[in-house]
């Protein structure tokens, strides 16, 4: 199968399900965020010090794919028969425990701070910006067709995730966080 199909040289995509819409639609923009989000974690797992942060990562990676799949498949009456899968409640569930865990393990946030210290960290806060911004655009998405509600909800606890495994990332190589002076 060869990777190029021509179909898109005019500046029109195919959804999940033929429909074909311009590669500038809200849908396409908030699925290739979503894309450049999950490529962005695959760097971080590379640059993280922990295992389990790393495996928690690619976790993510896999349940993004599945977001994907649902924003790239309009919910109505002719793809129902698709029988893609919906993002489960279950996404944020777990995203909300893995917050609990890696927070536990922090002093308590007594200023704000700034994106960086390690690179791992750094990283990982570059996926939380990513991830505000997927956040936006799904909800944009979302004012203008159905989608689960469940995205967005993930979306949110999601960039909360990267905010304490960037914070977590910096304890475990022992580089302090920056302090954000005024």
């Amino acid at each position: 199968m060869k990777i190029y199909t021509k179909t898109g040289d005019k500046g029109e995509t195919g959804l999940f399900g033929g429909e074909r819409v311009s590669k500038d639609s809200t849908r396409i923009e908030a699925y290739g965020t979503i894309d450049e989000l999950n490529s962005f974690i695959g760097l971080a797992v590379i640059e993280v010090a922990d295992d389990s942060v790393k495996e928690i990562l690619q976790n993510i990676q896999n349940r993004l794919f599945t977001i994907g799949a649902d924003l790239s498949t309009p919910d109505n009456e002719k793809n129902k028969k698709l029988n893609i899968f919906r993002t489960p409640e279950e996404f944020y569930l777990d995203i909300e425990k893995a917050i609990d865990r890696y927070e536990s393990k922090l002093d308590e946030l007594k200023n704000f701070i700034l994106p960086g210290g390690s690179k791992g960290a750094a990283l990982l806060h570059i996926c939380r910006t990513i991830t505000r911004r997927a956040e936006r655009e799904v909800v944009a998405l979302n004012n203008t067709v159905k989608i689960g509600d469940n995205i967005i909800i993930f979306l949110n606890r999601l960039s909360d995730l990267f905010f304490v495994l960037a914070r977590f990332e910096n304890t475990v190589t022992h580089t302090p966080d920056i302090e954000w002076k005024q």
